[in-house]
């Protein structure tokens, strides 16, 4: 079989957009489809951080990112409560700012980049499945709105498709590194909403942030947790306000802006990876694989790989990386379930090993890794030395 394509990437934004602009440049010969007509919005929050606006730089994208007008963010501050954090990012390659820039701005930006580098981009196309020959992926079958249904064959297939998405589900990839959700969260939009910077707000079992965006609008996401998003739903916009007025000078701010959209964006991030099954060509990017917290600042740009894509040969499969880590969210007290609020009746070692809540006796399965620890409760070395001392 001759291969029309080298590459064949599905998915077209972060970072499927990216990957196919990496390997064009390095003069393959590729193709990159998308269900989406750009520029679109998706379901994504927008902070890039220091190492995502690094990588717009070495691609040569940053300028065209400012140029439309989406204003730099230069401080961070986490408010728990009785302690606000605030500061600056640390600088990677000479670059401290963040930017937030709207997804239907973003994703034309990467979108035009690839076209640009030589890579072949079809907009609207729908994937209806893989093309196999000897139990390896070698291309796919899709059609553009109601024309028919064509193949495409490539040396390589890439699974940029996002969470849940069609790649991954045809070749049955394994899953490891899963944790169960956590969070539900919806965002949206105001006007004359002034933040000093990348806002962050956390209360008890409550959390929300605020960044900058395009066209003067700022980005509010409140978050609870999962074992309520039902409660949450009931009443989207009652909940979300309500959860802004447990910081009242935030929610006092609110009420003097306006909201831009009658929509509500919402999401549950899972922070969750899959393994390539590695059927012989195929592979799956970071942005199908993983889901973070909308408001912990996890980065927009996370998904794209964080070097130039290595050569590659017939059979072989393409790995992007993420250039993130994971944060974890702290919380006022001691350790506690966010099932039903309780502490534990024993130490938290001993209660994460359990198969239940002590508590609510919720099987251990519905709320692992639910457990949080806050830094006053957790022993290190202060703790150890304080010890010794009284023993003395």
């Amino acid at each position: 079989m001759n291969d029309q394509y080298d590459a064949i990437v599905v998915g077209a934004r972060c970072a499927g957009a990216v990957t196919a602009m990496l390997l064009a440049r390095q003069g393959h010969r590729v193709l990159v489809v998308d269900r989406a007509k750009f520029p679109s919005d998706t379901l994504s929050t927008h902070v890039i951080h220091a190492p995502g606006v690094a990588a717009l730089d070495r691609w040569g994208l940053l300028d065209q990112v400012l140029a439309t007008g989406c204003p730099p963010i230069e401080r961070y501050s986490f408010d728990f409560g009785p302690v606000v954090i605030a500061g600056t990012a640390q600088p990677l390659d000479g670059h401290t700012t963040a930017y937030a820039p709207r997804r239907r701005v973003l994703d034309a930006i990467l979108v035009n980049a690839a076209a640009h580098a030589g890579a072949t981009v079809r907009q609207e196309f729908n994937v209806d499945d893989l093309i196999f020959s000897d139990g390896k992926v070698c291309g796919i079958r899709g059609h553009v709105r109601e024309a028919d249904q064509e193949s495409l064959t490539a040396r390589i297939v890439i699974g940029a498709d996002g969470r849940g998405g069609h790649i991954a589900k045809a070749v049955r990839a394994s899953s490891y590194h899963e944790k169960p959700r956590l969070q539900w969260a919806f965002y949206t939009y105001f006007r004359d909403l002034p933040v000093d910077g990348f806002e962050t707000y956390i209360r008890p079992f409550r959390g929300f942030a605020a960044a900058p965006t395009n066209d003067g609008l700022t980005m509010v996401v409140a978050g609870w947790p999962y074992a309520e998003a039902r409660s949450y739903k009931a009443d989207v916009e009652g909940n979300y306000h309500r959860t802004l007025e447990l910081v009242p000078e935030f929610g006092a701010r609110v009420r003097r802006a306006t909201r831009e959209n009658s929509s509500w964006e919402g999401r549950y991030p899972t922070t969750s990876e899959r393994l390539s099954a590695r059927v012989g060509r195929w592979s799956v990017t970071p942005a199908a694989t993983r889901t973070r917290s909308p408001h912990k600042g996890s980065p927009t740009l996370s998904a794209t790989p964080n070097s130039a894509l290595p050569q590659f040969t017939s059979g072989s499969a393409v790995r992007c990386r993420s250039t993130t880590h994971f944060a974890h969210g702290i919380r006022s007290g001691t350790i506690r379930c966010l099932r039903c609020t309780s502490s534990p009746r024993s130490s938290p070692r001993s209660s994460l090993h359990r198969r239940k809540c002590s508590s609510c006796s919720v099987p251990f399965t519905a709320i692992k890794r639910r457990w949080t620890i806050s830094s006053a409760s957790t022993p290190g070395r202060s703790h150890q030395r304080r010890s010794s001392r009284r023993r003395e």
